[in-house]
């Protein structure tokens, strides 16, 4: 008898704390609920088959399938899978990354977009973008399309990110820390490393494609360090003095006939400048896919650099350069 009351007493108490969950507005999501499945930059499309293969859907397709730039050949941003609203039931709510698309002139006046983290599942990113007519959507989509792109591409940088603080190379951690006074995760093969006084290079010498990380600081002394020709320039000047080629007289510098690009993020609040480009060993014939961080620590009237770069002949590299970038998105200031 003691042990049937105990039972239901539990049984009791875990229905309290699932209708909890349920009623609560808490962003935390419930203990009970299920992870997340899926690859990552695996996106699922819920919608109206006609929208789908209408102008607004294959703008939306388009768009997730878009080159991701600065690599040298065409590799897709997004995976993309799709579902009518008929099928979007079981499993499928447990994708990692979900578009959900409702067209309806008689429930919506705009387009509108809402963003729902663990919606269905724990680790998980629902978009919900509601409009009153495909027309109207692919007008939006048009305009805005590429910055829901964009979003997903970061909530996996994010995810990949808070992997790397979980299980991360201590030696990394520490030399970043004591060189520069600052925090940088990177991910346990970083084993092998070059240190001066500002300079860090690490690298997993990968055998199917290779990462490298480096670190590197410099006087502010511009507004104008934050632009392209600046930092590219800066680039060249430090990365070939610190990283040579196999051959003598060989060194690294950033490939000029494929205009790098700039772009302003913010990063913990504070402003980031991010350069994406090829790189190429002049003397050599190594290059691939690079990505730098350029920051201002303010405190200390210096620019401090975060760049990874890839070296992977005859495959794909968008995998290695968004590993390396994740461990990019760890950094900040001690």
């Amino acid at each position: 008898m003691k042990t049937q009351t105990f039972l239901l007493w539990m049984l009791a108490v875990l229905a309290g704390l699932v209708a909890c969950n349920n009623s609560s507005k808490s962003s935390k999501p419930s203990i009970f609920m299920k992870r997340a499945t899926g690859f990552a930059y695996e996106v699922l499309v819920v919608m109206d088959k006609d929208a789908w293969k209408g102008e607004a859907g294959r703008l939306l397709h388009d768009q997730l399938k878009a080159s991701i730039p600065g690599l040298p050949q065409n590799e897709p941003t997004m995976r993309v899978t799709y579902a009518e609203p008929s099928q979007f039931d079981g499993l499928l709510r447990y994708v990692r990354n979900i578009i959900e698309v409702r067209i309806d002139g008689s429930l919506y006046t705009k387009v509108s977009v809402q963003k729902e983290k663990d919606r269905w599942a724990v680790g998980q990113e629902v978009v919900t973008v509601s409009a009153p007519s495909s027309q109207l959507l692919a007008e939006y989509l048009a305009e805005r399309g590429k910055g829901l792109v964009a979003y997903l591409g970061e909530k996996e940088m994010e995810r990949a990110a808070e992997y790397l603080k979980a299980s991360h190379s201590m030696l990394v951690k520490e030399k970043v820390k004591d060189r520069f006074d600052a925090r940088l995760f990177a991910s346990e093969e970083m084993n092998s490393y070059k240190d001066t006084t500002d300079f860090f290079w690490t690298t997993d010498h990968g055998k199917r494609g290779r990462i490298d990380l480096v670190v590197y600081s410099f006087p502010y002394v511009s507004d104008r360090t934050f632009t392209l020709d600046y930092l590219v320039t800066k680039r060249d000047s430090i990365l070939g003095e610190h990283i040579p080629g196999a051959f003598p007289g060989s060194h690294m510098t950033t490939v000029k006939r494929f205009t790098p690009t700039y772009e302003a993020v913010s990063r913990e609040g504070e402003y980031c400048g991010v350069v994406r480009g090829l790189w190429e060993m002049e003397g050599d014939m190594m290059g691939g896919p690079f990505v730098s961080y350029a920051r201002l620590d303010p405190a200390k009237r210096r620019v401090i650099v975060t760049e990874t770069f890839v070296y992977a002949p005859n495959t794909d590299k968008a995998k290695l350069i968004r590993r390396g970038e994740a461990m990019l998105y760890t950094f900040g200031f001690e």
